[in-house]
């Protein structure tokens, strides 16, 4: 029986490939053109810091980690996403030191044991970015920006920005009584897992995926009748300053986003286009987390976007071409493999994509090979060509032919 690839991972494949690094390109380029610079972190970490930095209470570390025990013994977890490596980055390597705010981008696979779906595997890319060492409501706004510019570039239309404010520890305490107590009168209706949660962490039971419980979430208290002056005057500068930048957002009361370090500002782009997990981008501020993870007290905040979820939304809206990376020259040859692999190593040390037949085939079977590749120009090398240095060069489109010097391809091809 042949192997096939694990349930809930994807290859992707050379046709696709294209599509890929211009997603993740046209992200880093504009992170970078906002001031971030890339970090590259480890696929696994010690299951602690996702156990201490995401939260024990989430359905990430409870249901969806890949953990196991390595050879020395040690709880080790391929990472879910990317903001407790960075943070533990930040702590590890006295980032503190640098100018602040220290700005970042990554962009890599994550691991969550999830029931696969469309926009939704096992093994999944992120994009993301996280900034350290600014509190102020600027930031926010400046983040959510670079999100919105990613978006922009990609040439992705008809998303949705939705924003709200989960406040600070302080302004929480008041929310989480008012919502224990409107929850509690739903206990005998709620899952098992969200009972669970009902006294250690409230707030999640409203990101419950549970139809039921979302149906009950949904007459749930909203926290922005509860936020502190502070968190009120916070948020109301970042709506203030993303007006100024000319983004438009929705105020949605319901965000909370899945993972325990969120603080104040949470923000969320939706698309409608590509079914159930229509969320494409999903970020926020977490001050609390560098402490929590044995840093300083140090404010910070990002985003992590789907790959994956971002591709379905560029070919539902009909933006993906199909792009073949065709050669410029096809060398075809008549017993001169040697001259050939040379003329064509030639061209590729000066940057020009080249091609030679590699596989035996006849001249006739080379040339077929060379239209159905889409070469720009063809020549044939045989004896006489190798003897004389010079060859005829044809246009593939035109069909025209002119006497070249095989010492002048490079130059002559290059500027065609």
């Amino acid at each position: 029986m042949a192997m096939k690839a694990p349930r809930g991972t994807a290859d992707v494949l050379p046709k696709d490939a294209n599509l890929w690094r211009f997603v993740e390109s046209t992200a880093a380029e504009t992170a970078r053109a906002f001031g971030y610079e890339e970090i590259r972190t480890p696929v696994f970490e010690h299951t602690e810091l996702f156990q201490r930095g995401v939260g024990d209470t989430t359905d990430v570390v409870q249901k969806e980690m890949y953990t196991f025990n390595d050879k020395g013994d040690r709880s080790i977890t391929l990472r879910p996403e990317g903001t407790a490596s960075a943070a533990r980055a930040y702590i590890e390597h006295a980032m503190h030191a640098l100018p602040q705010p220290v700005k970042l981008y990554y962009c890599g696979a994550c691991y969550r044991y999830e029931k696969p779906q469309a926009g939704r595997l096992r093994e999944f890319h992120q994009f993301g970015i996280e900034a350290y060492g600014s509190e102020d409501p600027a930031l926010d706004a400046e983040i959510i920006a670079v999100a919105s510019t990613i978006f922009k570039n990609l040439g992705c239309t008809g998303l949705t920005l939705n924003i709200n404010s989960i406040g600070c520890p302080e302004c929480r305490k008041k929310y989480n009584e008012a919502l224990i107590s409107y929850l509690s009168s739903h206990s005998e209706t709620l899952c098992e897992t969200c009972n669970t949660r009902l006294t250690k962490n409230p707030m999640r039971v409203l990101d419950c995926k549970s139809p039921i419980c979302k149906e009950i979430a949904a007459g749930a208290p909203h926290i922005l009748d509860y936020i502190c002056d502070d968190c009120r005057d916070h948020f109301e500068a970042v709506k203030s300053y993303l007006t100024v930048m000319g983004i438009p957002f929705s105020i949605d009361p319901t965000i909370v986003r899945g993972l325990d370090y969120y603080t104040r500002t949470v923000f969320e782009f939706v698309s409608t286009q590509i079914g159930a997990q229509g969320t494409v981008c999903g970020g926020g501020r977490y001050d609390g987390l560098l402490e929590e993870l044995g840093g300083n007290p140090t404010p910070g905040m990002g985003f992590a976007m789907g790959i994956e979820r971002i591709i379905l939304v560029l070919r539902s809206m009909g933006l993906v071409k199909e792009e073949k990376n065709s050669p410029r020259l096809f060398v075809a040859s008549i017993g001169q493999t040697a001259a050939a692999l040379a003329l064509c190593q030639k061209l590729r040390e000066n940057g020009i994509y080249a091609m030679c037949d590699v596989a035996g085939r006849s001249l006739k079977a080379q040339m077929k090979n060379a239209d159905r590749e889409g070469a720009a120009y063809s020549l044939v090398l045989g004896e006489d060509e190798v003897k004389s240095g010079e060859a005829q060069l044809k246009n593939m489109e035109t069909g025209e032919k002119e006497t070249v010097s095989l010492s002048d391809i490079p130059a002559l091809i290059a500027r065609l």
